[in-house]
């Protein structure tokens, strides 16, 4: 299993899965993240917290934990 934490700059990823429950999925569900989407990753910060990606169009940035409950392909 591989989560957008561990992709690289650059990458362009798909959505398979989404972990945790509740508030949490529900927020990461809001910001347009969900099943069969593209992930294109942008930058990490020097610490690796936030994670800056582009998801439908438009300009994101994950905190690592977040990050850590996006299962890609």
């Amino acid at each position: 299993m591989k989560t957008l934490k561990e992709v690289k700059v650059g990458q362009t990823v798909k959505v398979v899965k989404l972990h945790g429950e509740g508030a949490v999925k529900r927020r990461i569900m809001d910001m347009g993240i969900t099943k069969g989407v593209e992930i294109y990753v942008r930058k990490v910060a020097p610490l690796g917290d936030p994670v800056e990606i582009t998801v439908r169009g438009y300009e994101l940035s994950l905190r690592k934990n977040d990050a850590e409950m996006v299962e890609v392909e």
